[in-house]
């Protein structure tokens, strides 16, 4: 056992070293080698985590079994030391009898000694008056004599039986004592080498969590959604992102998302596209944010708002100074103007009023410039003067952006929720012809994703795929939630992204699809995407638009991304 012990002992100290001599490195800036080191040392920190573990599971399967040695030795010891003390006990005992049988073995030898000193039993028999005095004498003294004999004897015995039984005590204290001592050091190893072994995992698996999150913040990049306005943003119109655009092969495949943003609240272009429809503010905000919201038209003016980097300014004149949607949107009476005016102010309020000292001037706010916009948005800013957004008695956190893609999800604040709709004039029914975004005509909409926003398209001028291509991302989808490779591997084979992608070949060896002929998508009802169903070398193939989505921003070459759980897939 103690060679068991030093070997895993050894293991482990290997694998302390291995990972303190692993190369770690950390960088502001994205190179495209960076991942690939990521994915090696992740690959390496795991490879270490489970070389720990299965060296850590035979210490704890030997400590398990040392603990019930250890409960059946401690209670013999336990035992033997209640037997030990019951011992000290009798022999205590029987050392203060034995000085009392001392005494009288000491008169007994003195008399037994006498007697062998006497006269014979010759004289005796001169001596005697008659036959039976002699006869009675005789037997008197040989009873006694014996009997001094046998006391003797038996005192002796005891004696030396009372030194054996002393003796023997101190060697068995000697034994539970060492005993003890071996059991508790074998004890305190075990448990020391596995906490040690348990805190080296532990700090492993932090690493690993660490390098994870590192990758998964790179790829977030490509598959995440963004906060956008319309005020201060250039449009996102690009010919290649439309579906009408022939990118030279046939077929070709293009992943379309419904709006980009964070898809609650009021939407921008929905706004405009209801105003152009006849809705007043009033009907505007009532859509967006439901009916059970309070529209209050005399909430205090006085109150000042910290803008980030400007200083405090009265909430008047901080609407004034948010540029957020087109001063040219005045139909109706510039009814989406005046919807956002009130969205804008009530935002404020309700994050001054909820704790936050100032409110930053970007986007990820709300656009803020240090000079009044003018124009038809001054006069949106004044005919709205002291409307706030009213829940709970508090003004509401009234969330907005670009465009949802004709779907606006339920999200809930100072105890109120917003509804969950389909933004058309018909409902379910009436998407995607009648969506009011659409009749704003937002060229995000409906928008194919191949570039970041700075403009980066990884060397891609559409966002296009060929069949081939498009097996590839459904032989990803195999790896992710079939099983049959390694899932960390699953990323764009592409150098922007860096990393050990899979090749096509090799993940057309896993998941046999080698081509894509036909797509078609089904749609729920709570906004979403359902199902795409493909048409391939394999057959028909249906999987769900949430693993779709996982799948296709996982594996797309290069920028080529989905931006919303409501999507379609087009073919030309």
């Amino acid at each position: 056992m103690k060679n068991q012990i030093k070997k895993i002992s050894l293991l482990i100290f290997f694998i302390v070293l291995l990972v303190l001599l692993l190369p770690f490195r950390s960088s502001i800036a994205i190179y495209a080698d960076e991942l690939d080191k990521i994915a090696k040392q992740i690959n390496e920190l795991e490879n270490s985590l489970q070389m720990s573990v299965n060296a850590t599971l035979p210490l704890e399967q030997e400590l398990g079994k040392l603990d019930a040695k250890l409960k059946n030795i401690q209670a013999g010891i336990q035992s033997a030391e209640q037997k030990l003390v019951l011992t000290a006990e009798n022999i205590k005992e029987r050392e203060a009898d034995f000085e009392r049988q001392y005494v009288l073995l000491a008169e007994r030898v003195e008399r037994y000694y006498k007697r062998l000193r006497a006269p014979s039993q010759f004289l005796i028999l001169l001596s005697a008056q008659t036959a039976s005095g002699l006869t009675k004498d005789l037997t008197y003294r040989n009873a006694v004599a014996d009997e001094d004999k046998k006391i003797i004897s038996q005192i002796g015995q005891e004696l030396l039986d009372l030194e054996k039984d002393k003796a023997q005590l101190e060697k068995e204290k000697e034994m539970l004592a060492a005993l003890k001592i071996k059991v508790d050091e074998q004890a305190a190893f075990f448990r020391k080498e596995i906490k040690g072994a348990k805190e080296y995992q532990s700090q492993l698996s932090k690493k690993i969590a660490d390098l994870t999150a590192r990758q998964q913040q790179i790829l977030s990049e490509k598959s995440g959604t963004f906060q956008t306005t319309v005020g201060d943003v250039p449009l996102a119109d690009d010919p290649a992102s439309r579906p009408d655009y022939n990118p030279g092969f046939s077929p070709a495949f293009a992943a379309f998302s419904f709006g980009a943003p964070h898809f609650k609240g009021m939407s921008q272009y929905g706004a405009y596209g209801r105003a152009k429809s006849g809705q007043s503010a009033e009907q505007i905000l009532k859509a967006y944010y439901g009916d059970g919201i309070e529209i209050k038209e005399d909430y205090s003016t006085s109150i000042n708002i910290n803008v980030e980097g400007y200083g405090g300014v009265d909430i008047e004149t901080y609407v004034k100074r948010i540029y957020e949607m087109p001063s040219s949107w005045t139909d109706n009476d510039s009814a989406a103007l005046k919807a956002q005016a009130v969205a804008a102010r009530s935002y404020a309020l309700a994050r001054t009023n909820n704790g936050a000292s100032s409110i930053c001037a970007t986007e990820a706010c709300q656009v803020y410039k240090p000079s009044n916009k003018g124009g038809a948005w001054d006069a949106a800013v004044e005919a709205t003067r002291g409307w706030v957004l009213m829940a709970g008695g508090q003004p509401f956190s009234a969330w907005y952006a670009s465009t949802s893609g004709g779907y606006q999800e339920s999200y809930s604040h100072n105890g109120y929720s917003t509804p969950g709709f389909w933004d058309t004039a018909n409902g379910r029914d009436g998407w995607t012809s009648q969506a009011y975004e659409k009749v704003a005509e937002s060229p995000w909409f409906y928008k194919a994703w191949y570039r970041t926003r700075s403009g980066d398209t990884c060397g891609r001028n559409h966002p296009w795929l060929t069949s081939e291509e498009m097996a590839d991302i459904l032989n990803a989808w195999v790896v992710l939630y079939q099983g049959g490779g390694d899932s960390s591997r699953v990323m764009p084979e592409s150098s922007c992204w860096g990393g050990n992608p899979y090749n096509k070949s090799e993940l057309a060896a896993i998941g046999g699809f080698t081509s894509v002929n036909g797509v078609s998508t089904q749609y729920s009802n709570s906004g979403t995407t359902a199902n795409v169903t493909f048409e391939t070398n394999k057959g028909s193939k249906t999987i769900t638009g949430s693993e779709f989505y996982r799948a296709f921003n996982l594996r797309a070459p290069g920028r080529v991304s989905l931006k919303s759980g409501l999507f379609n897939i087009e073919k030309k």
